[in-house]
């Protein structure tokens, strides 16, 4: 697989039309094979994702979305939910095996967790794009919509509540808008 930094970021872009193209189940499982070897502390993985894709779980999904991200989320061929399980470190034993305490550092402390649950779903949310991006797929990242009624649609009964929701396909590049603006290193950066 030859990758350029252009597919993932320089030409990537964020899109909200989608060319009527399904996305493979096949896919699907590809994208999530490569986003979970990005790094998280203590490989604590706390992310997980329902993958909504049928008509049943999208009628479900766009009343939860806000009324600018409907339309968008109705059309797009797969529209992720990622989630952060707030019960991540009962898998420690698992994931970080060489650390048999690694789980009490948790346990009770639920800023921690929280903390926790939140900073490493993130980075494998940015993981979960740029491994999309690398598969040929474009991505609509959104966090307009109603993160308690998408628990309870999705995550009811689990320990997982939702982080953001990311659409998925074939983005329909003629509906464009103009790239925006960047900071600048200055303007962002500063070396100490």
């Amino acid at each position: 697989m030859n990758i350029s930094t252009e597919q993932l970021f320089d030409h990537a872009r964020t899109h909200n039309v989608w060319l009527d193209r399904p996305v493979p189940d096949d896919l699907l499982h590809r994208l999530y094979e490569m986003m979970k070897f990005g790094p998280t502390s203590a490989n604590c993985s706390p992310a997980r994702i329902v993958f909504v894709r049928s008509p049943e779980a999208k009628a479900r999904l766009v009343p939860c979305m806000s009324e600018g991200n409907r339309a968008k989320t109705a059309a797009a061929p797969v529209t992720a939910i990622i989630g952060m399980d707030l019960k991540f470190y009962e898998k420690l034993p698992q994931l970080f095996p060489h650390d048999p305490g690694a789980r009490s550092w948790f346990e009770g402390n639920d800023a921690t967790i929280q903390s926790t649950a939140f900073r490493n779903s993130s980075l494998q949310g940015g993981y979960f794009i740029i491994a999309a991006r690398a598969l040929g797929l474009d991505c609509g990242p959104m966090s307009g919509f109603d993160a308690p009624r998408v628990d309870a649609e999705f995550w009811r009964g689990t320990s997982v509540k939702t982080n953001f929701v990311c659409s998925l396909g074939y983005g329909d590049a003629t509906q464009l808008f103009p790239r925006s603006p960047r900071l600048s290193f200055d303007e962002a950066c500063r070396l100490a």
